[in-house]
């Protein structure tokens, strides 16, 4: 049996312990040696290298519609800390030391996050859908993925057909961030965009990129393991010469696996380990 953490004996310790990570958390970052991008333009940059969106109300959660209009509310508002920023050569993008700002003004609302294996609604839930589309965006250029973490468990189906399984990225402040770093010679730079419906990513380049990338998911499986149900698939890219019209052997990045903690459809075949 899994040995409880202190914070689930005594929830009421969760805040100082919270407070106490995040100290340790963005003291480490400073001392790190990273030069962390923080410059933004007005201007976007002339050459458009990659773009994506995503539905921002999920219906698909069992909860009250309005935990997902609040989560909408703290997209916009960390989208404010990042929109235009410059990722110049050298430079590390950290998700947190960006976001950490975002409540200057307003604070967060309660959305939905997993907390001990549990959902619950948090100021600030609903912040990694901003991550996931921030992945899924990076994947798509040349930058450097120097930290990311996978869902332990997926408590409900995504809605975003269009991005592969597996190419989620959790955050959580004190404990899991999102890091991109910039080992190319080029300037980069993120803006992001909403309507009614979805949220919009761009990143842009102060040159061509010169090459266009796949992402995909391969050999996805689903088994069950102890009682529970377990989603494994292998990430890969191949990357497309534009001008040579020249493709470079697949890539394999990374094994995702998460626990898929809702109802799959009777046709989706579950295996044994």
């Amino acid at each position: 049996m899994q040995r409880k953490r202190i914070t689930q004996i005594f929830p009421w310790l969760q805040p100082l312990r919270s407070k106490q990570r995040c100290l340790c958390f963005y003291t480490k970052m400073y001392f790190d040696g990273n030069h962390y991008a923080k410059q933004k333009d007005n201007e976007c940059l002339p050459y458009l290298c990659f773009e994506a969106k995503s539905i921002l109300i999920n219906e698909n959660t069992g909860f009250d519609r309005i935990y997902q209009e609040n989560k909408v509310f703290n997209l916009k508002l960390v989208a404010e800390t990042m929109d235009k920023l410059l990722i110049k050569p050298g430079e590390t993008f950290s998700f947190w030391q960006l976001a950490r700002y975002a409540e200057k003004k307003e604070k967060y609302k309660d959305g939905l996050c997993s907390v001990n294996g549990s959902i619950v609604a948090r100021p600030g839930g609903g912040l990694c859908q901003m991550s996931n589309l921030l992945f899924w965006m990076f994947l798509h250029t040349p930058l450097t993925i120097v930290e990311r973490h996978p869902h332990a468990v997926r408590e409900f189906p995504y809605q975003d057909d269009e991005i592969p399984e597996g190419t989620d990225a959790t955050v959580s402040e004190g404990w899991l961030d999102l890091k991109i770093r910039n080992d190319t010679m080029r300037q980069y730079q993120i803006a992001f965009g909403f309507d009614e419906e979805n949220i919009y990513a761009r990143v842009y380049s102060d040159e061509p990129m010169g090459h266009q990338y796949d992402i995909y998911a391969k050999d996805t499986f689903y088994f069950q393991q102890n009682k529970k149900v377990y989603q494994e698939a292998i990430i890969c890219r191949k990357k497309t010469n534009l001008a040579m019209n020249n493709e470079e052997p697949e890539q394999k990045l990374y094994v995702n696996r998460t626990e898929i903690a809702y109802s799959l459809p009777d046709s989706v075949k579950i295996g044994y380990r």
